[in-house]
């Protein structure tokens, strides 16, 4: 009995210092895609100085009690101090389904925000490459990408109804294939300048591990990875 009162006053007092050091947000509107493995997400986060991103961020949800899942917000408007996040929900990992049960007008709560270190080039072009795991990393990658020009990539959704909702909702240069093959077919064959272009990889291990012995292979070096894990 003594143990079982001493393990709820840890508890009480973990809370507690938990709640003193996280910050909060709210949510403004919940999007499922159809499907029901990529949920789209808008926040409000209005003590967040968006005008200092100058490398793809992340910030650190808590998704449940004492469990923190870092999220890459995309599509910000500094001014507003809004974000979007883009989280691939076909999994029951803790963070799927905090994602799925979050509703409109309900309070958030993060630990941090930091960066990735994934910096686009100043001048060369930029490749993101990646999987549903981090659609949001590669659309910020192409949001701090100045022009816009320089910026290109591909990423696979292997669900046909996604690939068709994602053309439909963004304005973007990725190429939305269907499975790892076709990303490592696609890199071969646009023949980007070795010395001049910049890769950035993200997404599941086994992806980026393929990815980047895929470009070796061709002779491309300045590589980036970034992984991510449910």
């Amino acid at each position: 009995m003594e143990t079982s009162t001493i393990k709820r006053f840890k508890a009480a007092a973990s809370r507690m210092t938990e709640d003193r050091i996280l910050h909060a947000g709210h949510v403004l509107e919940v999007r499922p895609w159809d499907g029901g493995t990529i949920t789209e997400i808008d926040l409000h986060l209005p003590t967040v100085d968006m005008h200092t991103w100058q490398a793809v961020p992340y910030i650190k949800f808590k998704v449940a009690n004492f469990t923190y899942r870092d999220y890459t917000p995309f599509g910000w408007d500094a001014e507003t101090s809004t974000c979007s996040l883009l989280i691939d929900t076909g999994h029951n990992g803790p963070g799927s389904l905090w994602a799925r049960k979050l509703q409109a007008n309900e309070k958030v709560q993060y630990l941090k925000i930091d960066s990735t270190r994934q910096i686009p080039h100043a001048t060369d072009l930029v490749v993101g490459l990646g999987d549903s795991t981090s659609l949001a990393h590669l659309l910020a990658l192409q949001q701090l990408t100045l022009p816009i020009s320089r910026f290109a990539g591909a990423a696979f959704l292997p669900d046909r109804t996604q690939k068709k909702l994602f053309g439909e909702y963004f304005r973007s240069p990725l190429q939305i294939l269907s499975n790892l093959g076709e990303v490592e077919e696609w890199v071969a064959e646009q023949g980007y300048c070795i010395e001049h272009s910049h890769f950035y990889l993200t997404g599941h291990e086994g992806l980026v591990t393929k990815l980047r012995q895929r470009l070796k292979t061709i002779g491309h070096q300045q590589i980036r990875v970034k992984g991510f894990w449910s």
